[in-house]
């Protein structure tokens, strides 16, 4: 089941499956995310719970207790219920059951609020601890947008411009997605980023911690994305090379150290979330232009 927001600029379409965004288009009908080539990655938006990223051998440890958990968490690949629906927004539910507390034995209760405001699509993820025990959690966001964008301009000519300077160095994602040990020189030329499949070829670009709180993407002179994420501590950038998308991946969590065999709660971006407390996070994307 999918649900269709529109508010006469942009129109979001939301599967049931994972709350994912599968489609933002503008007022012309022109689309603004991946076309979802199967010969390279068929996500669109995916939701990341209740980790970001690889496990060191896709498993975490609970105190004595081991448990399987596959990148990204479960939270795409569960049905949510709609919990509430106007024109311009939609709200979708996760909660605990059999399944879940099978790899991740905790309650709690998932929220996903996407809605329309203008020319912005903002999505507000939360998770509240509905059980008696600290929740260990981390959300990410996944959207993945055209690349070229429909406005003209050939994919080499498109970029993303961070809000505030970075770092010399991002981290390095070693040959089990995990996180190396050892940085690698930023790509960026001052705060910009030249889009090329090379920069991918080794995986995903990760800045942790990244200073920017937004990134602009398109080409210089025309129409763009703005993509803000206030308060998230990390950002990945990926793509696979010859694809026709670009993901800009605002995350509060990380995928393991290399080799890090600790407990979920010392597990590097990991949120200990109180019984009855309820964690936030929020992304939005602006058609400027």
């Amino acid at each position: 089941m999918t649900t269709t927001l529109s508010n006469g600029i942009l129109t979001a379409t939301i599967a049931d499956l994972g709350a994912e965004l599968l489609s933002l288009s503008d007022a012309g009908g022109r689309e603004l995310m991946t076309d979802a080539d199967p010969a390279y990655w068929t996500g669109h938006a995916p939701i990341l719970f209740p980790i970001v990223g690889r496990l060191h051998g896709d498993r975490y440890r609970l105190g004595d207790t081991s448990y399987v958990m596959p990148q990204h968490g479960f939270a795409r690949r569960r049905n949510f219920a709609k919990v509430a629906q106007d024109d311009t927004s939609a709200t979708f539910a996760l909660a605990d059951d059999a399944e879940t507390l099978s790899m991740y034995p905790f309650a709690f209760v998932l929220h996903v609020e996407h809605s329309l405001e203008g020319a912005t699509l903002k999505t507000l993820v939360s998770v509240t601890n509905s059980g008696e025990q600290d929740l260990p959690a981390s959300i990410g966001f996944h959207p993945a947008f055209a690349w070229p964008l429909p406005y003209g301009g050939a994919k080499e000519a498109h970029r993303m411009m961070f809000s505030d300077a970075e770092a010399g160095t991002i981290a390095e994602i070693a040959a089990n997605g995990t996180i190396s040990a050892n940085p690698r020189p930023s790509p960026l030329e001052g705060r910009v980023l030249h889009l090329t499949d090379r920069l991918f070829e080794d995986d995903a670009l990760v800045w942790d911690p990244v200073a920017s709180t937004s990134v602009s993407y398109g080409t210089e002179s025309g129409r763009q994305l703005r993509v803000d994420f206030p308060g998230m501590p990390r950002l990945g950038v990926w793509t696979k090379p010859g694809a026709n998308f670009v993901c800009i991946e605002p995350w509060d969590g990380i995928a393991d150290p290399e080799g890090f065999d600790g407990d979920i709660f010392d597990k590097p971006g990991i949120r200990r979330v109180a019984p009855g407390e309820t964690h936030r996070v929020a992304m939005s994307v602006t058609l400027v232009g």
